[in-house]
């Protein structure tokens, strides 16, 4: 694997893993202690309109998927509380509407879309500089974020109605953090794909909450394991000569699936006389 240093898209990959660690490991404890994974699933799978439409217009398809899952991501956030509509049903309005939307524009788009399957299912291996700019950016963004509020999104992520009693702007706090969501569904598309996204962003803090309860102890330990999924996958991907975004998957599945039974097997030991 040393010799695979010497090529630059490997580096981009190395590179990008540990970027896009961070800012899952930080947007996804919050999403998973919120239990607001399947908004996020609604928000990547609306940003596909976005892909589409860039793509008719021959524009940068990163950007047509930010602008619609930051649209998606407000609007989330705002109709859900002003309109008699279950939450679970506006996700799959805007779920629904961003693939159809996605799907008509790809189909209207001259010639053939050569670079799709990378946005539906990524490829680690094909991020440019550009993209790590990006990726880096956003990583210092969330983590500035984090520091300079740590306390209130930490109210927010368990209980919104004490952070109020709180005086903690709320509605404030929660439109940074959809926004900031939706800028890393767009970020870990380059890597997963907009199909895969959802388990990057959940797996990874979900095995850190195995482990523990406290919200600032899950962040490292989530940053860390969505590494070894991120690297193991990218790994994976080479020996085997498979999809990354896949191998990335089933990377942090295992791992999860290896702390379970680790903690089973433990809390068993501690039970015993």
């Amino acid at each position: 694997m040393i010799e695979l240093f010497q090529y630059r898209y490997f580096v981009h990959g190395v590179l990008a893993a540990v970027l896009v660690s961070v800012s899952c490991g930080f947007i996804g404890t919050y999403i998973v202690s919120r239990r607001i994974v399947f908004i996020t699933g609604g928000i990547s799978h609306a940003a596909f309109g976005g892909v589409g439409i860039a793509y008719f217009f021959g524009l940068n398809p990163l950007a047509g998927a930010a602008f619609f899952a930051v649209i998606s991501a407000v609007v989330l956030e705002s109709m859900g509380q002003r309109i008699q509509v279950r939450e679970d049903s506006l996700i799959g309005m805007l779920w629904s509407f961003g693939m159809a939307v996605g799907v008509l524009f790809v189909f209207l788009t001259p010639g053939y879309a050569a670079n799709l399957m990378t946005f539906l299912f990524g490829d680690i291996l094909t991020v440019s500089g550009f993209d790590l700019g990006l990726m880096a950016g956003l990583a210092v963004l969330v983590c500035m974020v984090f520091m300079w509020r740590f306390h209130r999104i930490l109210y927010l992520a368990f209980d919104p109605e004490f952070a109020r009693t709180r005086n903690v702007p709320v509605s404030g706090i929660q439109s940074l953090m959809m926004v900031l969501t939706a800028l890393t569904v767009v970020v870990n598309i380059r890597v997963v794909g907009i199909v895969l996204v959802l388990a990057l962003m959940t797996v990874p803090p979900a095995t850190a909450n195995l482990l523990v309860k406290d919200f600032r102890s899950m962040i490292p330990l989530a940053v860390l394991f969505s590494l070894t999924a991120t690297l193991g996958g990218l790994a994976a991907s080479h020996m085997l000569n498979v999809p990354s975004g896949a191998t990335i998957v089933f990377t942090s599945l295992l791992v999860f699936l290896f702390v379970r039974v680790i903690v089973v097997l433990f809390r068993r030991k501690q039970r015993r006389p």
